[in-house]
């Protein structure tokens, strides 16, 4: 709990003994407080980039998986993933593409799969 005497210019607080404030002293604080906050932005600029990173290859691995087994699970998985991982603008273009290509070939292999057996499943 801070008290501010208008007149004085100081500030009081029940733990402290009053202490003046200058504009130097606010214009420091001011400074930490922005340099505090655009190294927070560049933090959170650098783990979105790696999680974008880490969901493109996570599509492709999941898409390349899923043309083998569960792919009415992994196919829509690796779609969703390639599509988060573009659009926060991944490293990873190419992998995203690969994992977004790859969702939408299980999805047809399973549509294919389904036609010929004529159910809502497949198996060999």
């Amino acid at each position: 709990m801070e008290l501010t005497a208008r007149t004085t210019g100081t500030t009081r607080s029940p733990r402290t003994a009053a202490t003046p404030r200058t504009a130097e002293a606010v214009r420091t604080a001011e400074a930490v407080r922005a340099a505090d906050a655009t190294e927070t932005v560049r933090a959170t600029r650098r783990t979105g980039v790696k999680d974008a990173d880490g969901m493109a290859v996570a599509s492709f691995v999941l898409g390349l998986l899923g043309l083998l087994v569960l792919n009415v699970f992994l196919g829509p998985v690796a779609i969703v993933l390639a599509s988060v991982a573009l659009w926060r603008g991944t490293a990873r273009r190419g992998r995203a593409f690969l994992g977004l290509g790859l969702g939408i070939a299980d999805l047809v292999v399973l549509v294919a799969f389904m036609q010929v057996d004529n159910t809502v499943s497949w198996s060999f």
